[in-house]
């Protein structure tokens, strides 16, 4: 079977928590992205964190830290643009750096449902979570052009290609993600 390359995505710029590195925000006693890479770690054969902020504080979880290529913090597509361009396998599973409680079999259901699909995004109910998604490398060249063109909406690129959508109604509250101090408080 193909391996499969992780990236945390942590590329934005946290403005609902204030302008923070959200991804470094203490939860628990520790950076938030410390709890993320624990559940995702042992589901992938690589980890690569999308960070344009505070790269060493990033790679200090031993993993490499790859920036958008694409400037202006351009958001989700960009992070995983850069992480298509660096990932050693033919598959990227993808979770953002804010949502601390991601399942433990992410990667194991949407690759069960990926098949002859270009990717696979995780459903809770009738609302899709595009950031978390199990993406073939192949699709790189598309995103490169629908970025060029100033696309940055996940859901416009997605309507060129062929997707699946996994629903994961038993483990709705997994992909609760911390965008606010309120949220993180209460986290």
């Amino acid at each position: 079977m193909n391996g499969v390359t992780g990236i945390v995505l942590a590329g934005g710029q946290g403005r609902r928590m204030g302008g923070v590195d959200k991804g470094l925000q203490p939860l628990h006693g520790k950076p938030m992205i410390a709890a993320v890479l624990a559940r995702l770690a042992p589901q992938v054969d690589e980890i690569l964190i999308n960070a344009n902020q505070n790269p060493d504080a990033y790679a200090r979880f031993g993993h490499r830290v790859v920036r958008d290529a694409i400037g202006g913090f351009a958001g989700p597509l960009a992070g995983l643009h850069a992480g298509l361009g660096e990932a050693k396998h033919g598959l990227v599973l993808t979770v953002p750096c804010d949502s601390p409680f991601l399942p433990l079999d992410l990667l194991a259901r949407l690759r069960g449902r990926l098949g002859e699909n270009d990717l696979a995004v995780a459903r809770t109910g009738d609302q899709p979570h595009p950031v978390f998604a199990l993406v073939r490398k192949t699709v790189r060249a598309d995103l490169e052009k629908f970025l060029a063109g100033g696309g940055r909406k996940i859901d416009a690129w997605y309507s060129n290609l062929k997707v699946v959508e996994v629903p994961f109604d038993d483990e709705a509250d997994a992909f609760r993600n911390i965008n606010t101090r309120e949220e993180l408080n209460q986290a």
